[in-house]
């Protein structure tokens, strides 16, 4: 799995004030939870930036003060006018303590509905996992060569061993559908019958 690495520095003023000076200098407060302490820090706007824009789930490896904390990415905040990042959570992992992590999706194969010339449809992104660190994975690859047209693949079908998964089960998370040339297809294909039979 990725792992990207943010060299950044302990933070010692705290308060509006100070998160605008920070701001200001094109860093980006954050804090680092889950471990024996919570660590605030800073560090420059670009380190985040591979972290932050890309749907990939990955490693950040955060250097500060001489430690390195290994973490996933909780939560950001933004500007809401300018759009910039103004804060970043991250959860130090720890071996022995389960963490919720959101995996992205992977489907793999081909499926029967769409050989039949049905159109595959992504309903969901990614499932919310419950696991330890040590289980985490960059995504979870879910089959579909079994996927036939007008079925669902729901979050009860995938199965990934050592997670839990705390999306409700029915959810559909993939379909085929019947495309419009298919529909037009079938309903004429009744009327030529009909024509035939008289």
């Amino acid at each position: 799995m990725k792992t990207i690495t943010i060299e950044g520095q302990l933070r010692t003023g705290f308060g509006k004030a100070a998160s605008r000076a920070i701001r200001s200098q094109e860093m980006v407060p954050g804090v680092i939870y889950g471990g024996q302490t919570e660590v605030n820090f800073y560090a420059p706007a670009a380190a985040f930036k591979p972290l932050v824009y890309t749907p990939e789930f990955q490693i950040a490896e955060v250097k500060v003060d001489g430690k390195t904390y290994r973490t996933i990415l909780k939560d950001l905040q933004f500007n809401k006018t300018t759009d910039l990042l103004t804060h970043v959570d991250l959860l130090e992992l720890v071996e022995d303590k389960q963490v919720v992590a959101d995996i992205p999706l992977k489907y793999v194969g081909t499926s029967k509905g769409v050989k039949e010339g049905g159109k595959f449809v992504s309903k969901i992104n990614s499932l919310k996992v419950k696991t330890y660190p040590k289980f985490l994975k960059a995504q979870i690859e879910v089959p579909i060569d079994n996927l036939e047209l007008n079925g669902n693949i729901r979050v009860e079908d995938v199965k990934e061993e050592n997670y839990e998964f705390l999306n409700s089960p029915r959810i559909p998370i993939a379909s085929v559908v019947m495309t419009r040339q298919l529909k037009q297809e079938e309903a004429a294909a009744p009327a030529k019958g009909a024509a035939a039979k008289k």
